[in-house]
């Protein structure tokens, strides 16, 4: 026979001050995993977005990143070739890019920051499709012109439509403003190869990667085996989004694993306010206890009855904190991405999923702070416990 819902929330009521301690400390730690959670996620989302199935990446066989790769116009001319490569208005769909990093001061501090600066092709509207352009016009070959990323113009100084940048030694003009979704390249600044190389000195018809749109997602492992084969080509073929979701891998365990410690020593400090208070429950409710068992009611009711209050105790904590975590969705902020050296900037990604873990985590604090004190209210003697009645 369980004890009624009614004996429980009374003493949550009773203790209300020990209680409130308890919940916040539980809702502490809920808001901090969640918000560690949704940063990582965030970091992940935004790079793996920068890719499609429909896409595969080329770079040089062996190179970690696009930044220690080369691939060259007769490996692009090879890809062409290709009968798994889709074609479009303007030809195959094949947008090779060069990337290097210039140096811009943030509008935040006013500090030099590392921006990516992609040199490609007007093709490059076709094979990455989910450029949108939501001010000006994508620029003019063989003009010095950009189109700069939503997240550029909010994160760096200088930037917007009209204004005009400097590096590499030229004078560049921003014509056009990109919204990618929040993927990395809304944090990139795009122009044309054949003008960027000369200002960085680098070799013309050299470039560190090729984007190719693929007639079908099955088309990769086709692709694949062609490279293998085509003595041509010294290549690695790669879906676009696996390369983007390994380049995410390193930063987001490091979050992962720095928000995994933080939200952990929080939780144990929850925990142990969860014990004082269920200790406390059971030191005041000796007498009462006892009654109950006199009563009939078995210890197993009794550990259900304290254990289900701190679980209540830690569900109002976890919701407390899981709202508390709600307004950072959204919310854009910037990192250094390690795999490219260059500065990112991405959002906070408070999901249904992330709320779930969040609840799953305060019930587990709950359990661990409600446990112990259930099982000595259960061992309470009774016969001492009544004798003072």
């Amino acid at each position: 026979m369980a004890l009624p819902l009614v004996y429980n929330i009374e003493s949550v009521r009773t203790r209300w001050r020990t209680t409130i301690v308890a919940v916040l400390g539980i809702a502490g730690s809920v808001g901090v995993f969640i918000a560690m959670l949704a940063l990582a996620f965030g970091f992940k989302a935004a790079l793996v977005s920068s890719g499609s199935k429909d896409n595969a990446m080329i770079r040089r066989a062996g190179a970690t990143s696009e930044m220690d790769s080369v691939v060259t116009l007769e490996d692009v001319r090879a890809l062409e070739d290709a009968q798994e490569v889709a074609r479009g208005s303007s030809g195959p769909l094949v947008s090779p890019e060069m990337v290097v990093v210039a140096n811009l001061p943030l509008k935040a501090t006013g500090t030099d920051a590392n921006v990516q600066v992609r040199g490609v092709s007007p093709r490059a509207l076709e094979v990455h499709r989910g450029v949108k352009l939501i001010e000006g016009e994508f620029f003019k070959p063989s003009m010095f012109q950009l189109v700069v990323g939503k997240y550029a113009v909010k994160t760096y100084a200088g930037m917007g439509l009209g204004r005009t940048l400097r590096f590499g030694g030229s004078d560049w003009t921003i014509v056009g403003v990109m919204d990618t979704g929040g993927s990395a390249f809304d944090s990139e600044i795009w122009c044309d190869s054949n003008l960027l190389a000369p200002v960085y000195q680098r070799p013309l018809n050299i470039f560190q990667s090729a984007t190719v749109r693929l007639t079908s997602e099955s088309a990769l492992g086709p692709l694949q085996d062609r490279a293998k084969g085509d003595p041509r080509l010294q290549v690695q073929v790669e879906r676009e989004t696996a390369y983007y979701e390994k380049a995410s891998s390193m930063l987001t365990n490091l979050i992962l694993g720095l928000g995994t410690l933080v939200a952990t020593i929080m939780g144990v400090g929850a925990v142990f306010a969860a014990l004082n208070t269920m200790y406390a429950a059971v030191a005041e409710r000796s007498r009462e206890i006892a009654t109950i068992r006199a009563l009939g009611f078995s210890e197993t009711a009794v550990i259900v009855a304290f254990l289900f209050e701190a679980l209540l105790i830690a569900a109002a904590g976890g919701v407390i904190g899981c709202i508390g975590a709600l307004p950072l969705n959204g919310i854009t902020t910037g990192t250094m991405n390690f795999q490219t050296f260059s500065h990112m900037s991405f959002a906070f990604r408070v999901t249904p999923g992330l709320l779930g873990f969040g609840m799953i985590f305060a019930l587990l604090m709950g359990v661990l702070g409600g446990l112990p004190p259930a099982w000595r209210a259960s061992r309470l003697p009774i016969t001492v416990a009544l004798r003072d009645l």
